[in-house]
């Protein structure tokens, strides 16, 4: 394969890129041969999304979507106009209710739609809304029917699902999905033995991007029974171990994030699911045995005691999320190898809430300037289903720090065009000879886009197959 007229790398070179057995195989001056012609479009490493949840993303885009929703009493009036006729359980997914006039109960659900299981998932998924009859359907007895953290987690894995071919083949659409994005590797952080699941799906075909199996935390001791390491490559080519998933605290959304200071007019500091002693050890034993953490922490508590975990135990690793951090941390990222996996598209989307509940402190929330200049790795994701599957509407907000028609919101944590996307695409923004063939063709010179997220993808490809071609 040739692609032909092509920049490597935002504002590089017009060149021409010779694939051949799955690499770069040459890197020519432009003109030098006839292929797909970019026109001068813009190659990159092919991006990756170091963060996503691949099955309730598949799941979520067959939902009621709720994102819209400005109240409980809106959300409900919209599952019940698409709930249709029947008695089956009603899934919705998406709804934000930390600034709603209102509060979600499983009464008001019964009210709409008397009798009828109705499950309804928040954006961040720290929080699961059930009627009366989904509660009975799982036996739990709850006086609201808002569970959230690890009462949410139980009760959503207990939930009827789809069965296996059809989550599968949901799956697999899902990574078409994102490949027709520029995306080649995802990381996923699904609550399920993803080894085993990529495996049956990878056996069924080729996929459409790579795959990292993360290990959930109950799956740490299987996973060292298998002899899993951290980037091992398992049978399939396209499929790599994982880091382990461990979580110090909940979200923001839900204010169970944990923070040095209590959310305003509460005396909560939030949720700590992992006090240090027990995170280290976890830490600890998956250290040993080559499986590297990465630790969810949103505030500024949490982010402290994950790095004081890394500390402890002397191992690199990950800070999933870092969305609120002490400035005196940021220092530590650096020094103690770890890396920032972020999701800048949380960042428009939280912008009210967090101006309500980390009132003060958000100069440092999001910080991702600060991470930056102090030379802490950044790794993008988009946490699907929190936000779409869609690299670039990630880089757009890390660079413009908005998503509508106001302002930046604390535009000085603003990063540069190449900072974005170089978290986008493994660190890089240039391929080189040599290189593995997972690659991306955008359309135009990205250093001239008036609009990041319209970023037309003309040619997605894995080790040099393509899997999305416009």
């Amino acid at each position: 394969m040739l692609i032909t007229n092509v920049r490597n790398g935002p504002g590089g070179l017009l060149v021409d890129v010779e694939v051949a057995g799955g690499v770069i195989a040459a890197i020519r001056p432009a003109g030098t041969g006839s292929g797909f012609d970019a026109d001068g479009g813009t190659i990159l490493p092919g991006l990756r999304d170091a963060h996503v949840h691949i099955g309730q993303w598949a799941a979520a885009r067959q939902k009621v979507q709720l994102d819209g929703a400005h109240s409980a009493a809106e959300a409900v009036a919209q599952v019940s106009a698409a709930a249709g006729p029947g008695t089956g359980l009603v899934s919705g997914a998406g709804f934000r209710d930390a600034l709603w006039p209102d509060q979600p109960h499983k009464d008001l659900l019964e009210a709409a739609l008397p009798g009828r299981p109705v499950a309804l998932s928040s954006q961040d998924l720290h929080t699961l809304w059930l009627s009366p009859a989904a509660l009975a359907l799982i036996g739990v007895d709850h006086p609201t029917g808002v569970l959230v953290e690890d009462e949410c987690y139980r009760a959503t894995a207990a939930l009827p699902g789809p069965d296996t071919a059809t989550v599968d083949r949901w799956a697999r659409e899902a990574l078409a999905a994102a490949a027709t994005r520029g995306v080649t590797a995802v990381d996923d952080f699904e609550f399920a033995d993803t080894v085993v699941d990529w495996t049956r799906r990878a056996a069924q075909g080729p996929l459409a991007t790579r795959v990292r199996c993360v290990i959930a935390r109950h799956l740490l001791d299987t996973a060292i029974a298998r002899g899993h390491r951290t980037g091992q490559v398992l049978d399939d080519p396209q499929l790599t171990v994982g880091p382990l998933k461990l979580f110090v605290d909940g979200s923001l959304n839900t204010r169970t994030a944990w923070c040095c200071t209590p959310y305003p007019g509460t005396d909560s500091r939030g949720h700590l699911a992992l006090p240090l002693p027990e995170l280290t050890e976890l830490v600890a034993k998956g250290a040993a045995h080559g499986i590297t953490p990465a630790v969810h922490a949103i505030g500024d508590a949490a982010a402290t005691v994950a790095l004081d975990a890394f500390a402890a135990v002397g191992t690199p690793g990950r800070i999933e999320h870092a969305q609120l951090l002490d400035p005196a941390d940021v220092a530590r990222f650096v020094e103690l190898g770890v890396t920032a996996s972020v999701q800048p598209a949380h960042q428009p989307d939280d912008r009210d809430v967090a101006d309500r509940w980390w009132a003060g402190r958000t100069g440092r929330a999001f910080p991702y300037a600060d991470l930056h200049a102090a030379g802490v790795p950044l790794a993008f994701g988009s946490d699907a289903p929190v936000a779409p599957l869609d690299p670039w509407d990630g880089i757009a907000s890390a660079v413009t720090r908005t998503d509508d028609e106001r302002p930046p919101w604390h535009p000085e944590q603003a990063l540069p065009l190449a900072a974005a996307v170089a978290a986008s695409c493994d660190g890089r923004t240039e391929l080189a000879v040599g290189d593995v063939a997972d690659l991306a063709v955008v359309a135009g010179d990205l250093t001239t886009s008036t609009d990041l997220r319209a970023t037309e993808v003309l040619l997605t490809a894995v080790a040099g197959r393509v899997t999305h071609q416009v």
